[in-house]
């Protein structure tokens, strides 16, 4: 019966929504470029276009009298390619050379991805799928940092300073790896008026607060000013 099927889409549409939201919520709470707003587009078109796609299949003129030999999901299959776009979007090449946003197009694709299993009918499966997703981007991480390996037990930071003198930079170097911070690249510019501009990439125990790396930098001799950015 059609209002039977009606149903069965609002279920299915309602269902994304509602998974789409949680994906949303939690890129919003961590100020990501995909928010609540782009989730639920995600999620619920692609849904809609999986439901379009199966249910075309089955009622494209004339296949109540012939065998169907079309693939019921070849729209939906378009879905997990063109969203590539958008994830590509999020993907940030700073200046710094490091990469950030992988994990926000990740949770694209996914949002995505939930949306076509719920409008293929998989709702456990939907349900399933998105708990393990947020469970491995929020507690997994938490978990290794506590228990894992200690080089997982590190965050990285980028830091910039300036040294006046050339003749004190390893007397800088030398003392910031003295405060437990490791140093993983490095990159030192001449700047005007033979002050020294020294780049930084290191790695913290996850518990230091940025603020409490940028005193211990900045009250070292011989450094001017100091710049940190989290990763």
């Amino acid at each position: 019966m059609d209002w039977l099927f009606e149903a069965d889409v609002l279920i299915k549409l309602a269902l994304s929504a509602v998974l789409g939201l949680v994906i949303g919520l939690e890129r919003e709470l961590k100020r990501k470029p995909v928010g609540l707003k782009t989730s639920l587009v995600i999620s619920i078109v692609s849904c809609l276009l999986t439901i379009v796609s199966i249910e075309s299949a089955y009622k494209s003129p004339g296949s109540e009298f012939v065998n169907i030999t079309m693939d019921p999901l070849r729209l939906a299959a378009q879905i997990v390619s063109g969203v590539g776009f958008l994830g590509a979007g999020v993907i940030l090449h700073r200046s710094n050379d490091s990469i950030s946003g992988l994990t926000t197009a990740a949770m694209i694709w996914g949002a995505a991805g939930i949306g076509i299993v719920v409008g293929a009918g998989f709702f456990a499966e939907a349900i399933t799928g998105l708990a393990l997703l947020i469970f491995s981007v929020e507690i997994i991480p938490i978990i290794f940092r506590v228990f894992g390996p200690s080089g997982l037990q590190r965050k990285a930071l980028f830091i910039k300073m300036t040294i006046k003198n050339k003749d004190n930079l390893d007397e800088v170097i030398n003392s910031i790896e003295e405060e437990d911070i490791v140093i993983t690249r490095l990159r030192i510019k001449d700047l005007k008026k033979e002050a020294h501009l020294l780049e930084l990439g290191v790695s913290v125990y996850f518990q230091r607060s940025t603020t409490e790396i940028y005193h211990t930098i900045s009250d070292l001799p011989h450094v001017d000013n100091v710049e940190i950015e989290s990763l």
